[in-house]
This record gives C-alpha cells, sequence and structure tokens, in this order.
C-alpha cells in the first residue's frame, strides 16, 4: 500500500508543514468478484482474508503481508460445498478466527434440495497456518431457534467472548432480517438467550427488502461501533451502525444507540455503488484503522443483484472525529 497525508495533499516545499498522520493509499479493487470481505490480521503478520465467490462453491483462504497484494497473494481453497445435504448450497460470507490456539471459519450454507433454508455452520482447524492442515466441520451453530440465518462474527470483550449474527426472527414478526448478540461459552456454543440489537425501522434499510445483516465490531475510544448493511444487494445497499460504552451491558438492547442515518452508502461521484457487508483490520503497524467492504463499478443491475459477480474488494482508511466516533466517509474511487 502507498501512503498519503490524512486530510491534505503531500507537498515538497521546504516551508509545508507534516501535520497529518500518514494513512495507507490501496489499490481499489484490491480483490475482483470477491464479496462479503473479511481480514484478520494475525500475531505472525500476516493478513488472512476470506471472501464470498461468486460461485457460492467454496471457501478459499488468501495470506499476505500487503493488502495491496491480495489479488495474487497465496490463496488455498480449504473447504468445497457437499453435493446433498447441509452446506450443499449458497456457501456465504465465511469469516476466520483465531480462539484458544485454534483457527474457526463461520459460514453461510443452504441445501441444494431447499436454497433458502440458510443456516450457520462452523469449521476448525488447529493448524498454526490456516492455509494448511485439516479443516473439521463442526456442524451448525444453534441459535435458540431454526430459521434464516446468516452473517456470523465473533468478539472479545472483558474476559467475554460474544457471537453476533443475523436471523429471521423466531416469532411472527413482519418480514426481514435483524441482528442478535449472544455469549458464547465455546467457540462453537452460545450461552443463554439471544437478544435482538437492531431491525429494519428506517426507510433506507428496506429498500426492496426489509434487511438488517453482516455485523461487524470495532472497539475503540471507549465504545464499541457495531457496523451492519441494509436493503437489497443492488445500489440500495448501505451501511448503519450501532454505538455502545465500553463499560456497558453488551446484552441489554438498551445500551446501544442506532444511527438514524446509513454511515457509508453509495457515491455516484466516485462510481461505487452498494458498498457494504464490511470488516475491519488494521495496518501492521496497527496505528490506522481499515475498513474493507464490496462494492459495484455501476448502479445498474439486470436481473437478481444476488447472481451479479461483480461485487469487488475495496478498503480505505477510517478517519476519525473530534469526538471519537468514526468518520467512513464515502466510497473512495477506484
Amino acid at each position: 500500500m502507498g501512503l498519503r497525508l490524512a486530510g491534505a495533499a503531500l507537498c515538497l516545499c521546504a516551508a509545508a508543514p507534516v501535520a497529518q498522520a500518514l494513512e495507507p493509499v490501496f489499490g481499489n479493487p484490491l480483490v475482483r468478484q470477491r464479496a462479503d470481505p473479511h481480514a484478520l490480521l494475525h500475531a505472525d503478520g500476516y493478513y488472512y482474508f476470506t471472501a464470498t465467490a461468486p460461485e457460492y462453491d467454496r471457501i478459499e483462504l488468501r495470506r499476505t503481508r500487503s493488502l495491496n497484494e491480495l489479488a495474487t497473494a497465496e490463496t488455498r481453497v480449504v473447504w468445497r460445498k457437499h453435493a446433498t445435504g447441509p452446506m450443499s448450497w449458497h456457501i456465504w460470507a465465511p469469516e476466520l478466527h483465531h480462539i484458544d490456539g485454534k483457527w474457526f471459519i463461520y459460514v453461510t450454507a443452504g441445501r441444494a434440495d431447499d436454497h433458502w433454508a440458510i443456516r450457520l455452520y462452523a469449521l476448525e482447524n488447529s493448524s498454526p497456518n490456516p492455509l494448511e492442515g485439516e479443516w473439521i466441520e463442526r456442524g451448525q451453530v444453534k441459535t435458540g431457534w431454526d430459521s434464516f440465518s446468516l452473517d456470523a462474527t465473533t468478539f472479545a470483550h472483558k474476559g467475554q467472548r460474544y457471537f453476533v449474527w443475523t436471523q429471521a426472527g423466531p416469532h411472527k414478526e413482519p418480514p426481514g432480517t435483524r441482528i442478535y448478540i449472544a455469549k458464547m461459552d465455546s467457540p462453537l456454543t452460545i450461552a443463554g438467550k439471544a437478544v435482538m440489537l437492531t431491525t429494519p425501522e428506517h426507510d433506507w434499510e428496506k429498500m426492496k427488502f426489509a434487511v438488517n445483516e453482516a455485523p461487524a465490531v470495532l472497539i475503540k475510544n471507549g465504545r464499541l461501533f457495531m457496523t451492519y448493511s441494509a436493503s437489497a444487494t443492488d445500489a440500495n445497499y448501505a451501511m448503519g451502525m450501532l454505538t455502545a460504552r465500553a463499560d456497558a451491558d453488551l446484552l441489554d438492547p438498551a445500551s446501544w444507540v442506532k444511527s438514524a442515518l446509513p454511515v457509508f452508502r453509495s457515491s455516484d461521484r466516485n462510481r461505487q455503488w452498494g458498498p457494504g457487508h464490511n470488516a475491519f483490520t488494521t495496518t501492521l503497524d496497527g496505528k490506522t484503522d481499515i475498513l474493507l467492504y464490496h462494492a459495484r463499478q455501476y448502479r445498474d443491475i439486470v436481473g437478481d443483484s444476488l447472481k451479479d459477480p461483480n461485487r469487488h474488494t475495496r478498503a480505505q482508511a477510517i478517519r476519525w472525529k473530534p469526538d471519537g466516533t468514526p468518520d467512513f466517509g464515502e466510497p473512495v474511487a477506484d
């Protein structure tokens, strides 16, 4: 990645002050036709990257020391869909996490005989390098009720691990998907009852479909910021955000304040449409937070947007407001 001065042009004049921190510049798109990106910067100094393949048929991992080299990074297909039964259709949104010395992938999958029987599943690998060793299927991650569910993530805070995911509600509620949180008592099981944090309520969350999905968590400045994506997976797709204090009860929905407007949305000026399903990482030195997301280079889509393969992985630096909240800006031009 290159470097630029945040909020200022780089000037070579002798009198030019250097008052802003250097921020990375990315050669977007980083990876073409990879949606729902997730990158983990591990203690070994490598980024481990995974995303949804447009064929919806496999999980692949990439390893690199530079996000700008993702397109040519070392890549392994670590798992392929089954021919029948569970995990045989719609392989979506894998996320890689390192927990208690082992690797875990949380992934969404349907069935060849029931495409929309979407559920959450986990795989485990004890190899130091997740591109090596054996990935073992650990079955469905049970959430307390059985319904359409997807886009799981996990994070640890104050010694407790949490599971956050998207699911259709257990009761006869208006159609749509919501985001839930629960404590975990192991990397494969939740403890106690799930709590709903957000449901589609604003107009921008219900464009074509009522959707809150794809949660991602960033902990900084004494707060937890949970982004999510909303509406149909076309140019209407946009990111929202919930915020909680670091000392709050995270299982109390009242602890989370929901932004009324999107925090990241399509940019006609920069020709970026439908940005979302994001993840967070940092530069190698940990000094700059990075937003990883997908977006398209065109607004109009022929047919079903889920069958359009051109959601490309992109990244940009996150800036911070004086009040300590993130400023995602707008999707940068390619």
